[in-house]
């Protein structure tokens, strides 16, 4: 359900809402009410790709909307605000979203932040705190893995915290002040407890553990309604038909039971993968709890794809439930 508000009611509702006055301040696609809708940005085409899925993947509608940026990773839809945030390789900014412009083919910054990341990978999302990843480059940023933090306000995002961390980073994941991110060209996923007290400065996670088998681990979402992770495996970069997505259910307990640098054996993951599955280097996943579907971003298999797998409960090479060619895929996240 929509929430409305006046405009006269607006600035005691400022607080806990960011609503609109302006009835042109519309992210409407005339997509059905029912279903997920998942929003996919690209890292080649400068198009922002809004996929609406029902529970039974028989009737998914797709639109694809032009942003100012051709280089994009990183997504978060605002249900409140009713709008789209995404980090901007382009212009090395967070770019909000809000509405459609006259000729309803591109899409009108709201608002942006100060540019002050470079070769960002990842955004996550905790209330009205955004989280950017930094990956470390020699050109770009001094070889310096950042995570950077802003606030959305109701006059616009500002920026508030700067953090180095000495692993290189990709994905990430908030849960409420806990931040989980994987370590890229590893096998590991960190977890830092209470992210948001931290000063500036350089940060520890609270604990680092191994999943085995995974090559490299790239996305990750977490879902606290069912307790399950879900990771990616993009196994070589330049290969596009070895990547894998690994399910660790009863994560908690999981995780809570391996020592800090330990491991999380293979009998406690579920494993897909090979030539059915179309994983090459699937970047980015997000996870349906009320369909139990996995979503996935692909770059590399056939220029970008969006793929959709049941929720595998065992290993395998299942083919996805639904694939659709999407150029450049470099994140997505879904609106249930």
């Amino acid at each position: 359900m929509r929430h409305v508000l006046t405009c006269g009611a607006l600035f005691t509702a400022a607080l806990f809402t960011f609503s609109s006055c302006n009835k042109d301040d519309d992210f409407d696609f005339d997509f059905p009410e029912t279903g997920s809708k998942a929003y996919v940005t690209s890292n080649t085409s400068g198009m922002l790709t809004i996929m609406n899925t029902d529970d039974e993947l028989e009737d998914v509608s797709v639109k694809m909307k032009r942003i100012a940026s051709m280089d994009a990773e990183g997504v978060y839809y605002n249900k409140e605000r009713d709008e789209v945030i995404l980090a901007s390789r382009t212009t090395n900014r967070l770019e909000a979203y809000q509405k459609k412009n006259k000729n309803n083919e591109s899409l009108e910054i709201k608002t942006t932040s100060d540019p002050n990341f470079t070769n960002a990978r990842e955004i996550a999302v905790s209330g009205n705190l955004i989280v950017v990843v930094q990956d470390a480059d020699p050109a770009l940023n001094n070889n310096m893995n950042r995570l950077y933090v802003y606030e959305r306000t109701p006059s616009g995002i500002r920026y508030r915290n700067t953090y180095d961390v000495d692993f290189n980073l990709w994905g990430i994941h908030a849960d409420g002040t806990t931040l989980y991110a994987v370590v890229d060209n590893t096998s590991d996923i960190v977890s830092f407890s209470n992210f948001f007290s931290n000063p500036n400065g350089m940060i520890q996670p609270t604990k680092r553990v191994t999943v085995e088998g995974i090559v490299r681990t790239h996305g990750i979402t977490h879902s606290k309604e069912d307790n399950r992770m879900v990771l990616t495996d993009v196994g070589d970069g330049a290969v596009d038909n070895d990547g894998a997505i690994v399910v660790i259910n009863n994560f908690s307990s999981i995780y809570n039971s391996a020592a800090n640098g330990g491991t999380i054996g293979t009998g406690s993951q579920v494993r897909i993968e090979g030539s059915n599955t179309m994983l090459g280097n699937p970047v980015d996943v997000a996870y349906d709890n009320d369909t139990e579907y996995v979503y996935v971003a692909e770059r590399a298999n056939g220029g970008g794809k969006v793929l959709i797998f049941d929720l595998p409960t065992s290993n395998g090479n299942p083919s996805p439930a639904y694939a659709k060619n999407v150029a450049g895929a470099s994140a997505i996240y879904l609106q249930q």
